[in-house]
């Protein structure tokens, strides 16, 4: 159903070309990293400044219609997909750096400016900005989500790193949460809050985030092992030391084929983890033999360190690439991509048993993730023809879910929920479930933020 033509013409007063009702920008706004599905929005805007994206929600409250907020698209779980239709809201033209505090050591970044760009801008600031995701997510989108990736275990997640923001509600009214200040004792944690709503709350137009020292040295490596389970425990082993690592990655040997195939690398076919340490060269130094010694106790061969900047981006970009290698390694296949997140000593037993589950399906689902947190991650390659695949890739992923809440877990360490995990919140915060339901409704009566995500829809609609 296409927009009211009040609204349009509003809309395009405000917006002039900046408002888009063409197919070919509808269905772009359609597409997704994820295996979910949704029809295209009935028009896509791409406001500038707070000020158009307030008045864009009045006018949206005013007429009933739904927006749904857009950043880079790289969500798994069909976060910025407009499943009641309505107005998609593109904050790609929103993508500046407001002010840099280095004394305070944060920033003032608009949602659409992604991660490298703000990296970018900061190069010359001996500052930088830690959260890594691994895609060039948009900072609005990776707060939203409550994002982490590749650095969490030393820097921390959008949880820790977002101090404030800005945001304009359902009806158009402009709040900030949080202050520059280190600490607050000052009532409810707002910020908190709308950090990992995913758009269900409010429309982020502004963030205020924690930076970091650039470090002096930086050194990194990769080693394998005979067996998954030797790779866990050395990762448990690593981190109940305290050692501080600023990465600790893991693959499993189908993931390192798929690697090696799509980036001409050479690494052994064994289960390899991949760390980094950061600091001064002599701290690194003392870090990578600590590490050195605690692989070598869990059996690791093939120790590689890659310390001059080029091997490192390389060795990286190859981890970031993970993902279109292992889609590579099935040609035509699709992939449902899930992740969980269990305690650290529980962390063996969540691989091992998915691993043999997966064996089990026969599925082809390599295993990686950032486990120095305890989060992995399964790529499971189904045939898009074939149906039958495709509901037996689900059924392992909620098996996956249902494991790691079994060991103390989550469904999610880092995708979110969207609408993709929707039927699994209950059996993770059971009658807590509803307590969101109630604060979606509390500030968003009519369900116009994001509909269709997050909370129980039974409550909403």
């Amino acid at each position: 159903m296409a927009l009211p033509d009040p609204l349009l013409a509003e809309l395009a007063a405000l917006l002039g070309p900046r408002l888009s009702t063409g197919a070919a920008e509808r269905a772009l706004h359609a597409q997704s990293e994820s295996h979910v599905a949704a029809g295209p929005p009935d028009a896509v805007a791409c406001p500038q400044t707070t000020a158009e994206v307030a008045r864009i929600a009045a006018l949206c409250a005013a007429h009933r219609v739904p927006i749904t907020p857009w950043g880079a698209g790289t969500s798994l779980e069909g976060h910025a997909l407009a499943v009641r239709g309505g107005l998609t809201m593109d904050f790609r033209e929103m993508n500046r750096v407001l002010a840099v505090h280095p004394e305070d050591m944060l920033c003032v970044v608009q949602p659409g400016l992604t991660r490298e760009e703000l990296n970018r801008w900061l190069r010359d600031t001996g500052l930088f900005f830690p959260v890594d995701p691994g895609a060039n997510a948009s900072l609005g989108g990776m707060a939203s989500t409550r994002a982490s990736g590749t650095t969490a275990v030393r820097y921390g997640t959008m949880r820790d790193n977002v101090l404030g923001l800005e945001v304009v509600l359902a009806g158009g009214e402009v709040i900030r949460t949080g202050t520059r200040a280190p600490k607050s004792a000052a009532g409810y944690d707002l910020t908190a809050l709308f950090v990992g709503a995913e758009g269900t709350l409010g429309l982020v137009t502004e963030l205020t985030l924690r930076l970091h020292g650039q470090p002096e040295a930086v050194s990194a490596a990769t080693c394998g092992f005979a067996d998954m389970a030797a790779a866990v425990d050395c990762v448990i082993a690593t981190i109940q030391t305290g050692l501080p690592m600023a990465r600790i990655e893991f693959l499993d040997p189908a993931t390192v084929a798929a690697c090696n195939a799509y980036s001409g690398a050479d690494l052994p076919l064994a289960p390899q983890l991949m760390v980094e340490f950061h600091g001064t060269p002599q701290g690194v130094a003392e870090q990578a033999e600590r590490f050195g010694a605690i692989a070598a106790d869990h059996g690791s061969t093939g120790f590689v360190w890659a310390q001059a900047q080029e091997d490192r981006n390389r060795l990286w970009k190859m981890r970031h690439n993970a993902y279109p290698a292992i889609l590579a390694s099935r040609p035509g296949a699709t992939a449902i991509v899930t992740d969980v997140c269990v305690p650290i000593s529980a962390l063996a037993q969540a691989v091992e048993e998915t691993r043999a589950d997966i064996a089990a399906s026969g599925i082809p689902g390599p295993i990686l993730g950032h486990v120095g947190d305890g989060n992995f991650h399964a790529i499971l390659l189904i045939d898009p023809a074939d149906p039958a695949e495709k509901d037996l890739a689900k059924a392992l992923a909620t098996r996956m879910a249902e494991r790691s809440l079994r060991l103390g877990g989550t469904i999610t360490g880092e995708h979110g929920v969207g609408f993709g995990k929707l039927p699994l919140m209950a059996a993770e915060h059971g009658a807590a479930w509803a307590i969101m339901g109630h604060i979606k409704q509390a500030l968003d009566p009519h369900d116009l933020m994001n509909p269709g995500k997050l909370v129980p829809q039974e409550q909403v609609r």
